[in-house]
């Protein structure tokens, strides 16, 4: 697995590393800003779902991807900073929503909202800013 942080954006390659890239994704971790932990017996669909679960807002998204963008703009101006990570094509499969939806897909309190479309439907029809609030990031 390997990290670089830009933006506050975290690439994640979810692939079994090598023991190399392990110190070097250990050391990047290290070094930034914004830490995830990192277990090299884990599974993408594990590792994707611990995530989930220990950040209250996150969103799921292939490399330079606008909705994400878009999604990011619309979190930053209600207050909400979320955690972003950036998926390769063969890593989005391991998302619980990658079906008929594929990314970028966002995590509110460990339930998935959906795309960019259901959240905005979410903030218009006046229901994000509570559901982000009951998560304890407002």
């Amino acid at each position: 697995m390997q990290g670089l942080c830009s933006d506050d954006v975290v690439r994640l390659d979810l692939a079994t590393p090598t023991a190399a890239a392990a110190a070097a994704a250990a050391a990047s971790a290290s070094a930034s800003a914004s830490s995830l932990s990192i277990d090299m017996d884990e599974s993408a669909e594990t590792r994707i779902q611990r995530l989930i679960s220990e950040h209250p807002v996150i969103i799921f998204s292939r490399s330079s991807c606008c909705m994400c963008h878009v999604m990011r703009k619309l979190l930053a101006s209600i207050g909400v900073n979320p955690t972003v990570i950036e998926l390769d094509d063969d890593e989005i499969a391991a998302i619980p929503t990658a079906g008929p939806n594929p990314p970028p897909a966002v995590f509110i309190g460990g339930t998935c909202v959906g795309g960019l479309e259901a959240l905005v439907a979410l903030h218009l029809s006046g229901h994000l800013v509570p559901k982000l609030a009951e998560v304890g990031v407002l």
